[in-house]
């Protein structure tokens, strides 16, 4: 498999077939760990960098090789990839935007469903993230759990009896997991009560941000809900801490949407119908406004009011519809108009039937 292998298809995480997958699009656990003789990312030297990503190089290489990790798995560079491509794994939600825009040897080494990826050198040393559709936390830390173990028998991590994992982020220390959900919350945004639900998920330690985590801003009404501090807690504390939230959350969002449907839905109607006539017959359109317009045909088709449009098609169409997605796709590089003017054309052919089946699924 290669990188525009990767372009072609839609991971597991965006299959829309996960439990709650309505308005939980997906759950990710994170790991960060450190190698217990060499400094922090922000300390280190080339040289440490290079002899990092060396060793952990060998040892995630060596999963693939003893038939514990896919043997379709890639391990790329980040440093000598394009900038179109580091943006395409960014927007893949396969390295961090600063993974991406940082210098040095780094790397990350991704499984064909991209279930997993393991990212070398970001702010840690190894950053572990696994992947599911849907509300699945507990199949995600399973994953995780056994990645990082497989990974431990090869390595010493930086580890503190009284503290836990040692971590470049004093938020980080302790497990080291950032457990995350990614929702679709529009009808708790229509009706104006998502202020609230973030003022509550604050006072209870829990972040909130957008598709593209830290330091996003929320699109489309997609939103990140995460721990943000792990050092006294045990991992099972931190996942349980966003496991019972998140069903509060998605009760609230079915409630506005039976709300909106009793009380406005001639005018919810509309939004949708509004929504999906743009996205099929418009010749020039922003990323930004495709997310919002992709935003209330989803929840159109949850509530039955488009009929002719699967969740998997519009997940994959949120994602292929990014700048560096796009790109990929057409095999040229592109600036921002004749993207515009691409994506638009992207989306006719695709939402009015006319290449059906020409984007495969891992």
């Amino acid at each position: 498999m290669t990188l525009d292998d990767l372009a072609s298809t839609s991971g597991e995480w965006l299959r829309g077939s996960g439990p709650e997958s309505d308005i939980v699009i997906s759950s990710r656990i994170r790991l960060a760990r450190n190698l217990a003789d060499f400094p922090f990312i922000s300390r280190a030297t080339d040289a440490d960098r290079a002899e990092i990503e060396k060793i952990l190089h060998g040892r995630v290489e060596a999963l693939r090789t003893s038939g514990k990790a896919p043997g379709e798995s890639i391990y790329l560079n980040v440093n000598d990839l394009a900038d179109v491509d580091r943006q395409f794994l960014v927007e893949r939600q396969l390295i961090s935007r600063e993974h991406a825009s940082s210098e040095g040897a780094r790397a990350v080494f991704v499984d064909p469903s991209e279930c997993f990826s393991v990212m070398i050198n970001e702010e840690d040393h190894l950053r572990i993230q696994v992947m599911h559709s849907g509300l699945a936390l507990a199949d995600a830390w399973e994953q995780a759990t056994k990645l990082d173990d497989m990974i431990e028998e090869q390595v010493t991590y930086a580890y503190n009896e009284r503290l836990g994992y040692l971590t470049a982020c004093p938020t980080n220390t302790g497990t080291g997991v950032r457990v995350s959900v990614m929702l679709h919350l529009p009808a708790l945004a229509i009706t104006r009560q998502i202020e609230k639900v973030f003022k509550s998920l604050h006072k209870i330690n829990l972040a909130v941000r957008g598709l593209y985590g830290e330091g996003s801003q929320a699109t489309g009404d997609f939103y990140q809900i995460s721990n943000q501090v792990t050092l006294g807690q045990t991992e099972e504390e931190l996942g349980k801490k966003v496991a019972d939230v998140v069903p509060v959350l998605i009760d609230y969002e079915r409630q506005a949407r039976s709300f909106l449907i009793e009380n406005s839905q001639e005018t919810l109607h509309d939004r949708v119908s509004r929504a999906y006539g743009i996205l099929r017959t418009a010749q020039t359109i922003s990323s930004e406004e495709t997310m919002h317009l992709l935003s209330s045909v989803r929840m159109g088709i949850n509530l039955g009011l488009i009929n002719d449009l699967s969740i998997p098609t519009v997940n994959k169409l949120l994602i292929h519809t990014q700048p560096a997605h796009l790109q990929k796709l057409s095999g040229v590089e592109l600036d921002q108009a004749d993207r515009n003017i691409e994506r638009a054309t992207y989306l006719r052919r695709h939402l009015n039937g006319e290449s059906k089946g020409n984007i495969s699924h891992n």
